[in-house]
């Protein structure tokens, strides 16, 4: 007999599966978003070489002498000296049921985001809260602008809504939906900023601002109009790499439609990434595009908007990109590879490697699990119970046990142990279940979070009125070398499954195809292997999320706002070995 469940993969896309007989997964081509389809990585999830048993510095121990091992590094540490850091390879929510044991004994927890918080905290501040535009919103709309986001390779649920839509494209790549696009801005990376303040500035020469909704909902739009004014013309242009053609062209293909604006985490991976998001809303507000059918700007969605967590929070934390493990007795990584995703990794398996002591809780090999004293074997998503919201639409899905076996432990089983052994008050798995059970809508088979919006902002915003930016760093970065892009690779998902190799640049960049470079930042160097991709810019080299050693070269620092990674903030130097 067939059952459904969800992926709980870190993605928008957040498949409906139907598993059969055999064990094999499949599409749910009764779902209405991701219509039976699967990417790669869970086409061959169940072929994926995990980890089979605990391991205590190498040796293979039971479950339970792991478990014994862990309590005792536990109860032989302060609790400030424990470091509870939660990564993000299962995003499903009782994954959280690990914090409320750490947070109950008063551990140390981690904030901030390796992923998007800058852009999160640009949305908060203009908008007071934050809403995604779902594929059945897209839908409705005319104009399809992908700005720094790539669906083919991260929300390929999507294609299937853009039929029949005018598309543009500002990205640095020519991305396979820059090939079909309409229109195609190749703006150089790190200026997103200026290009939109041009087009609000430009929307507003041209009378094609929404005057109406600025006046009801935005009404500091003229003070964001001074600012726009203080951006010289033609010689940001030039800077940028963008034309007054362009900027004519989009304005004009948007003129009059029911437009979208779906914005990526590329373009806010550097430490002014709020103003990044600011900017582009900006536009959106300008325009009018919040509060009316098929219109928006959206970035990633809060999936867990509406829901207060029925676990205990970590009231002690520090910032996850820059986290010190050396400061830590012990640690305990879940579901997570630092020692390759944080950045300035050098810095970061330094400090692990001085730990008191550190705990690997998760599915596969990595660097994370190679260098931690004890290694403690996770179940997959099929071999537990759980559920799944999703930050690329409203829903929320139940995520049943289908698969029996004794390889690993489930979070809650884990956690229930750890509760057992030091007093913890914990619920019954099933209480927490129905927590989140109560909280499904059921709409033709599939669940919704509770009261989701039919068009986002459509009663306006939560601050009042739409706060636009009114001071932005407008310098332009001169500094030799060449900009970092880090995109997610099509065949994998961060570290997990296959990561990619080398370091990518344009044929006429300057090196031959296969040759080993040196690339150096200030944070470090690395030798890789160069690989020809004629989508690049001459003055752009991509290096993909995941890719081994990556992140020698990336800095330790914290976005302005949103307390994020900025892993694209420097410029890499290249030379030939």
């Amino acid at each position: 007999m067939n059952q459904t469940t969800a992926c709980p993969l870190d993605c928008y896309d957040a498949c409906r599966i139907v598993v059969d007989e055999c064990g094999k997964l499949k599409g749910d081509k009764s779902h209405p978003v991701t219509r039976g389809y699967l990417c790669p990585n869970l086409n061959h999830f169940t072929e994926q070489e995990r980890i089979l048993s605990p391991k205590l510095r190498g040796e293979e121990i039971s479950m339970e002498r792991a478990i014994e091992v862990l309590i005792e590094a536990l109860k032989n540490s302060k609790n400030e000296d424990i470091l509870y850091y939660r990564g993000s390879g299962n995003i499903a929510l009782m994954q959280r049921v690990c914090e409320h044991f750490f947070a109950s004994i008063k551990a140390i927890g981690t904030s901030g985001s390796l992923c998007d918080g800058a852009g999160e905290a640009g949305v908060l501040l203009g908008r007071g809260y934050n809403e995604v535009l779902s594929p059945q919103m897209i839908k409705e709309s005319e104009v399809i602008i992908f700005w720094g986001r790539n669906p083919h390779t991260t929300h390929s649920h999507l294609l299937p809504f853009l039929e029949g839509k005018t598309v543009i494209v500002i990205d640095p790549i020519k991305t396979a939906m820059a090939q079909k696009a309409d229109l195609h801005i190749q703006i150089k990376p790190h200026c997103d900023i200026h290009l939109a303040l041009l087009l609000s500035r430009f929307a507003i020469i041209e009378g094609l601002h929404d005057e109406e909704f600025l006046e009801e909902h935005a009404t500091e739009y003229n003070d964001f109009y001074e600012l726009t004014q203080t951006v010289r013309i033609k010689a940001t242009l030039d800077a940028i790499d963008v034309t007054l053609g362009q900027i004519g062209t989009m304005l004009e293909l948007m003129k009059g439609k029911k437009s979208a604006i779906l914005v990526g985490v590329g373009v806010q991976k550097y430490r002014n990434g709020a103003d990044v998001l600011r900017s582009i809303d900006g536009f959106g507000a300008v325009m009018g595009l919040f509060g009316k059918n098929g219109c928006g700007v959206s970035y990633l969605g809060d999936s867990l908007r509406g829901i207060t967590l029925p676990f205990a929070s970590i009231s002690h934390r520090v910032s996850k990109p820059t986290a010190d493990f050396s400061k830590y007795n012990c640690v305990f990584v879940q579901g997570g590879n630092p020692l390759a995703q944080m950045p300035n990794s050098t810095r970061v398996k330094r400090g692990f490697d001085l730990a008191g002591f550190s705990v690997y809780f998760g599915l596969y090999e990595n660097e994370t699990s190679q260098a931690a004293d004890l290694v403690i074997p996770a179940k997959t998503f099929l071999e537990k119970n759980d559920f799944r919201s999703s930050y690329g639409d409203y829903t929320l899905q139940e995520m049943p046990q289908i698969v029996e076996n004794e390889i690993g432990i489930s979070e809650y089983a884990l956690t229930s142990r750890l509760s057992e052994a030091f007093g913890v008050e914990l619920m019954s798995e099933s209480y927490y279940l129905d927590f989140f059970r109560k909280r499904i809508d059921v709409r033709d088979g599939v669940g919704y979070h509770r009261d989701i919006p039919d068009v986002p902002y459509k009663t306006g915003f939560s601050n009042g009125e739409f706060a636009f930016a009114d001071e932005i760093d407008l310098e332009i970065d001169q500094e030799e070398g060449f900009y970092l892009i880090t995109s997610k690779y099509a065949k994998g998902l961060n570290s997990q499954f296959k990561r990619a190799e080398g370091v990518c640049f344009h044929p006429e960049a300057g090196f031959a195809e296969d040759e080993i470079v040196q690339l150096a930042s200030p944070s470090g160097t690395v030798d890789m292997r160069v690989r020809y991709d004629e989508r690049l810019r001459r003055d752009c080299l991509l290096i993909y999320s995941g890719t081994p050693d990556v992140n020698v070269l990336t800095p330790p620092h914290l976005s302005y706002e949103g307390e994020s990674a900025v892993y694209q903030e420097t410029k890499i130097k290249v030379t030939k070995k």
